[in-house]
């Protein structure tokens, strides 16, 4: 299974998150995802002015585990499963600080802290989707109850490695975590405050939540941990700073480690060896019929050498650009193997080139669904099409043989950056002029907008499915992304 969310990053940056789910059943897992990106002619994007390198450029992907799946109340009750996982790696390193135990201590923290954070976001995330106001106070209610036990048993922890065995620098991991899951709760704590206050009056569920965050703010500051300051930008901008940093360390072993390399390497050699022999098989046969009529000293071979000199390059470079465009459909331009501690669980290919309406699936077409106008202008001007192409492999077995948790699969999170396509955009504001009710001629503005469509096909052995999305954009930067 695949899924796929996509969210505005920045003001020049859509993220897409695909999830490579793998079947409990199936050792091999392949994954395929296509993806049209219609650009307007009027932005310039094309193979002259756009190669692969740039696009490369313009596409930052992170591939990680998907975070394993737990509810906020079995973190630390019913089997906890995280949490007593973490508890004996920080027994078992506090008898004996040895450097596997040290190890396996702070990947059990990160792993705790990463799960906490999931659960947080998705348990907050359908109390935001609720409508019902009996819905909404009863999940803000079982929220406080169990976000209030994940801190605090996770802070109580502290007295397993408070013992002379441990050095204050293995202590800071545990710090680390601690910091992390404080700043977590409070950000998700305020949503759901908010959301109960556009919901309902003032309940206690509310006074509770508030009280939470008042002393989780007590608590950072008797740790050391900073806070936010009002009118302290120094600071605040610290503070965003340490934020990403530990949000990047709880993460990092989830993060897969790519070896990337060019796909089809060897294959494109032989071919253009091949072509390089076929354009001198030519040259020679040439040489030898003239020299064999002619004789070796002769004004018809001399001008036979040359002309077949100059055909024999142009050979080999239309046999290059052939095999190349015959490659392009099997192969692709980067095969990454996909590593957990150093043990292959799969690999990921990527391929992009620009295509033609002729090249593209019809379905694709039809989804893409272009008006009348927009006909009207590709008559003259056609919409530019870059086809990104993914292939993925996991080995199921592979990956739950490497992972002490159940890992359901990897998701790749890759940011497409638009700078480049908003060099040729018009002024963002336009003037307009209208008539006002007093029949005075007057002038409006009114934002100039640029639509990139994008579609994605997804398949998983039998099934295919696609995603239509669509990029509002101005030369400021992208107004919103819309799934049609």
């Amino acid at each position: 299974m695949i899924e796929i969310k996509t969210k505005i990053h920045d003001s020049f940056s859509v993220e897409f998150k695909e999830s490579f789910v793998v079947g409990s059943k199936e050792k091999d897992n392949n994954f395929a995802v296509n993806t049209w990106i219609f650009v307007p002619n009027s932005l310039d994007i094309n193979p002259q002015t756009y190669g692969k390198d740039q696009f490369y450029r313009d596409v930052k992907s992170n591939v990680r585990l998907i975070t394993p799946v737990y509810i906020m109340r079995d973190i630390v009750g019913g089997k906890a499963v995280p949490l007593n996982y973490l508890r004996n790696a920080m027994s078992n390193m506090a008898s004996a600080p040895t450097k596997s135990n040290i190890s396996e201590f702070e990947y059990q923290i990160k792993m705790f802290c990463a799960i906490a954070k999931s659960s947080m976001r998705d348990e907050v995330a359908h109390i935001l989707s609720s409508t019902q106001t009996d819905d909404i106070i009863f999940l803000s209610e079982e929220y406080q109850k169990n976000l209030t036990n994940i801190v605090r048993y996770y802070r109580g922890l502290r007295q397993i490695i408070n013992v002379p065995t441990i050095t204050d620098q293995i202590r800071e991991y545990f710090k680390f975590g601690d910091e992390f899951l404080g700043h977590i709760s409070s950000l998700y704590t305020f949503r759901v405050i908010k959301k109960l206050a556009k919901a309902t009056p003032d309940t206690q569920i509310k006074v509770l939540l508030l009280d939470f965050i008042k002393e989780n703010e007590d608590y950072k500051k008797s740790m050391g941990y900073p806070v936010v300051i009002k009118g302290d930008n120094s600071n605040n901008q610290n503070l965003v700073f340490r934020h990403g940093i530990l949000k990047k360390y709880v993460e990092s072993d989830l993060f897969i480690k790519l070896d990337k390399k060019k796909d089809g390497f060897a294959l494109e050699q032989i071919l253009y060896a091949v072509a390089a022999g076929v354009a001198m098989i030519f040259a020679t046969v040439v040489s030898f019929s003239v020299q064999r009529n002619y004789g070796s000293l002769s004004i018809p071979l001399f001008f036979a050498l040359i002309i077949s000199y100059m055909l024999k390059d142009r050979i080999k470079e239309l046999m290059r650009y052939f095999f190349a465009h015959r490659l392009v459909a099997k192969y692709f331009d980067n095969k990454a193997i996909v590593k957990i501690k150093d043990q292959e669980v799969g690999w990921m290919k990527e391929g992009v080139d620009f295509i033609t309406d002729q090249k593209t699936p019809k379905e694709v077409l039809d989804i893409r669904n272009r008006s009348l106008l927009v006909q009207a202008e590709n008559r003259i001007f056609d919409e530019k099409i870059i086809l990104y192409r993914k292939l993925v492999y996991i080995d199921s077995k592979e990956l739950s043989d490497n992972n002490i948790y159940p890992v359901s699969g990897i998701n790749d999170i890759f940011r497409l950056h638009v700078t480049r396509f908003t060099q040729k955009m018009d002024n963002p504001q336009q003037p307009l002029t209208i008539l006002d009710a007093d029949g005075n001629v007057s002038e409006i503005t009114s934002q100039k907008i640029y639509y990139i469509n994008i579609i994605i096909q997804v398949r998983y052995g039998e099934n295919i499915d696609y995603k239509r999305f669509r990029i509002v954009m101005t030369r400021d930067g992208i107004q919103k992304v819309e799934e049609l």
